[in-house]
């Protein structure tokens, strides 16, 4: 039965917490556990130790960044399969591209509408299963 399945777990990866605590509202009312990593390194060590089901991952944040985060999942066999949603204010077109050429999987832009993320989440989460 579909109540027996365990949650998808998904990282939300954002230095403004704020941020985080948007998403992760929105998530958890959709259904979803959600983690927190507030840095590119605190993210691939949360990843390294309890693997998502998907990560939401900022581009700007002070250590590692997410451009490093996406290049370092997409290097390692392990977590190369991990659907990957950029959630940036990076919104030119060299941007958008780059995250193409990077390996995400959807690139939304903040602000953003927090019902297009859901629908973005339980799309990949849906095509995971099937």
């Amino acid at each position: 039965m579909a109540d027996a399945e365990p949650k998808k777990r998904i990282l939300a990866v954002d230095d403004e917490e704020h941020m985080t605590n948007l998403i992760r509202l929105h998530l958890r009312k959709a259904g979803y556990d959600v983690d927190v990593a507030m840095n590119g390194t605190e993210a691939l060590a949360q990843v390294g130790v309890a693997r998502p089901d998907l990560i939401v991952l900022d581009i700007m944040m002070p250590i590692v960044d997410g451009w490093e985060v996406l290049k370092r999942l997409r290097a390692d066999p392990a977590t190369a399969s991990i659907p990957v949603i950029m959630l940036t204010s990076r919104s030119q077109d060299s941007d958008i591209s780059r995250g193409w050429q990077e390996g995400v999987d959807s690139y939304l832009t903040k602000p953003f509408n927090p019902l297009e993320l859901v629908t973005l989440v339980e799309r990949f989460l849906e095509d995971d299963v099937a």
